[in-house]
C-alpha cells in the first residue's frame, strides 16, 4: 500500500491538525447532559451584532443571493474598513477568518530555507503555517508568559522573512505596549514582514494601548490582522482582514483563494463594523466578567495570568488533563493549553454572568472531589 504520508510536503509530514474547542452538542451526546456551558473558544457570549443580523435578514429576503457567488473583491466590506480606519481599499485583504490571513502571509513570503519568528505560548497557527510552507520556525522563549520583544529582535538572522506578533496574545492574554513595539520595529530590517495579530484588540479599553492600524503608515513592512469572530460575534461566518501597504496586499491577493469570504459574512461584517454600541456592550460585559472571575479565583485559591483578551488563563498548579475531563462531566467546556507548553493551565473564555458562575461552581466541585478545595 502506498505510504501517502511520505509523499506529502516535508513540512506537512510532522504537523498535527489544529484542535478546535469541543462543540456543545458533541458533549451532550457523549454524556447525556442537558445543560452545557462552553467557555472554550473565546466566542462573544452576547451573540452577533444586531446590525449584522439585520443585514443577513435583508440579504436572505432574496433567495437567489445564496445561489450566486459572493463579491470576490469584497467591495462593500473593504470600503467600510477603509472608511473606518482612513485606509485605501487597496491596503486591505479579506480572509476566511483572520486565520486565513495568517496562512496567506506564510504562503506568500515563506519557503524552504526561510525562518519565521514567533513567541513561546503564542497562537498555534503561527508554527503550523510556517512549517506547512516549508520554512523553519524560531520559537523565542516567553517573558512572564508574554512576548519578549528584545529577545525576538535578537533572534533575527539573514534567513528571517516573517515575524508573528500577537497583541493581546492567545492563549495567555498578555500584551506589550506601544513604545515596546516602536522600539522593536526600529531593530527590524525593512525587508522582514511583521504580522501584528490584533484578533482581541477590540476588548482593550486602555486608550494608550497599541493600535496597529494607527501606526501602519510608519512601517511599510507591517501587516495588521483583525477578525470579526470575537468582539463582533461572527465566529461562525469566518471573516477577517489584514491591512498593509498596497504592494504587500497585492502579493497576498495573488495567493488568496477566489471568493474566500461568503456573501452573508461580507454584509454582516460591513454592518457590524460600525455597531459601536454593541462593541461597547461586549467590552463592558468582558470587563465585568474579568472582575467576576477574579473574585471566584480568589475564593478557589487559584490565580490567572493578567489578560486583555476575552478569556483568562488559569493556573491550577498541576497537570490539568484530569481537571479538564472532570469539568466536561460537570457540563463545562474550557480549553486545555498543554500544547502551548502550559500543562498546568486551562483557558477559560469570559461568558455571561450566569455561565461564569456555573463554571466556577463546577471547578469548586471538581477541586473538592480531589481534596483540594479551600
Amino acid at each position: 500500500m502506498t505510504d501517502f504520508l511520505q509523499q506529502a510536503n516535508l513540512g506537512v509530514r510532522t504537523l498535527a491538525p489544529y484542535q478546535p474547542g469541543k462543540p456543545i452538542d458533541e458533549l451532550q451526546r457523549e454524556l447525556g447532559l442537558t445543560r452545557v456551558v462552553k467557555l472554550a473558544s473565546n466566542e462573544n457570549p452576547l451573540g452577533p451584532s444586531p446590525l449584522a443580523m439585520q443585514a443577513i435578514t435583508d440579504m436572505l429576503a432574496d433567495p437567489l443571493e445564496l445561489a450566486r457567488y459572493p463579491d470576490g473583491n469584497g467591495f462593500v466590506l473593504k470600503t467600510a474598513i477603509a472608511q473606518r480606519f482612513q485606509l485605501d481599499t487597496e491596503q486591505i485583504v479579506l480572509g476566511n477568518g483572520s486565520n486565513d490571513v495568517l496562512e496567506l502571509v506564510a504562503r506568500a513570503f515563506l519557503t524552504t530555507g526561510d525562518e519565521a519568528i514567533y513567541a513561546q505560548h503564542a497562537f498555534a497557527v503561527y508554527p503550523l503555517a510556517t512549517q506547512a510552507s516549508g520554512a523553519t520556525g524560531v520559537c523565542v522563549p516567553a517573558k512572564d508568559y508574554g512576548h519578549d520583544l528584545v529577545a525576538m529582535a535578537a533572534a533575527i538572522t539573514e534567513r528571517t522573512k516573517v515575524i508573528f506578533l500577537a497583541n493581546p496574545n492567545n492563549p495567555t492574554g498578555t500584551w506589550f505596549e506601544a513604545q515596546d513595539f516602536a522600539d522593536f520595529m526600529q531593530k527590524v530590517s525593512g525587508h522582514i514582514i511583521v504580522l501584528l495579530d490584533e484578533a482581541y484588540g477590540e476588548f482593550v479599553s486602555d486608550p494608550d494601548a497599541l493600535d496597529g492600524l494607527s501606526v501602519l503608515s510608519k512601517y511599510p513592512n507591517l501587516v495588521v490582522s483583525r477578525t470579526f469572530a470575537k468582539a463582533y460575534g461572527l465566529a461562525s461566518l469566518r471573516v477577517g482582514y489584514a491591512a498593509a501597504s498596497k504592494i504587500i496586499i497585492n502579493i497576498l491577493n495573488r495567493v488568496r483563494q477566489p471568493f474566500n469570504v461568503n456573501s452573508l459574512a461580507l454584509v454582516a461584517a460591513a454592518a457590524a463594523l460600525n455597531d459601536d454600541d454593541f462593541v461597547q456592550r461586549s467590552r463592558e460585559l468582558n470587563d465585568q466578567g474579568q472582575q467576576q472571575w477574579q473574585a471566584y479565583l480568589a475564593d478557589l485559591g487559584l490565580s490567572a495570568l493578567p489578560s486583555r483578551g476575552n478569556f483568562i488563563c488559569v493556573d491550577f498548579g498541576k497537570p490539568t488533563a484530569p481537571i479538564f475531563a472532570a469539568l466536561l462531566r460537570e457540563g463545562v467546556i474550557v480549553r486545555p493549553v498543554a500544547n502551548y507548553e502550559l500543562p498546568h493551565h486551562l483557558r477559560i473564555s469570559i461568558g455571561l454572568p450566569e455561565e461564569n458562575a456555573f463554571a466556577a461552581d463546577a471547578i469548586k466541585r471538581v477541586l473538592a472531589a480531589s481534596g483540594e478545595s479551600r
